[in-house]
């Protein structure tokens, strides 16, 4: 897997301070992400699709329904584009231009493969447990009626970028002494109390692996 931002179309021209060439940043950020957007050109109409998604090793996973018309376009090895950003913080400056947000993302460039065969079964165990660890094993798989109805693909990493902005404002010298505070607003994410499902028979527990689901 090449190093993010070693192409033209991925080197970053805008901000380049923030861009990031090391790998191991790039796997950091697609492995606490949990979905991904991706863009499918259907004629000359773009759109952006939500997907869940997975990565093993340089490859990423996603998977949709085998009927819908963008992913299997998607399918057909159109060129896209797939993005993930991660938000930290809101970046509160003394002046609204200088304002900004603290955000780990990511783009992927590249045409996707249709995944089958075994590789299909292991990119769904990759997806499951990137964004239910531990459920693979108690949960039912996919029967053949499910598998047939599930398209998953795969998209290389051979060409990325990676940008991260980070730290407090970077307010102009003629602005620091404005009497008006100045700093970041953290964001971040946790997993709630688990809801049991209304049809859940008495006495099953939640088990102890979701319940060690940390974000």
């Amino acid at each position: 897997m090449s190093s993010p931002g070693h192409t033209d179309r991925t080197r970053g021209k805008r901000l380049p301070e923030l861009a990031s060439h090391d790998l191991a940043d790039l796997q950091a950020i697609l492995d606490a992400a949990l979905v991904a957007h991706i863009c499918v050109i259907d004629g000359d109409q773009p759109f952006v699709l939500p997907v869940a998604f997975a990565r093993n090793g340089d490859t990423l996973y996603i998977h949709g329904s085998s009927k819908s018309r963008l992913f299997t376009q998607l399918a057909t090895g159109a060129s896209t584009c797939l993005t993930v950003t991660l938000l930290d913080g809101l970046v509160v400056a003394r002046s609204v231009f200088e304002s900004s947000m603290n955000y780990r993302s990511v783009m992927v460039l590249g045409t996707c493969r249709v995944v089958e065969g075994q590789e299909k079964a292991a990119a769904l165990q990759v997806i499951s447990d990137h964004l239910l660890p531990g459920r693979w094993d108690e949960a039912r798989h996919p029967n053949e009626q499910e598998d047939k109805a599930t398209l998953v693909l795969a998209l290389d990493l051979n060409e990325s970028s990676v940008k991260i902005s980070a730290g407090p404002p970077d307010d102009v010298p003629a602005d620091v002494d404005l009497p008006v505070w100045a700093g970041v607003v953290p964001l971040t994410e946790h997993f709630g109390e688990p809801i049991d499902a209304p049809d859940l028979p008495v006495g099953i527990a939640v088990p102890d692996y979701i319940r060690q689901w940390k974000r």
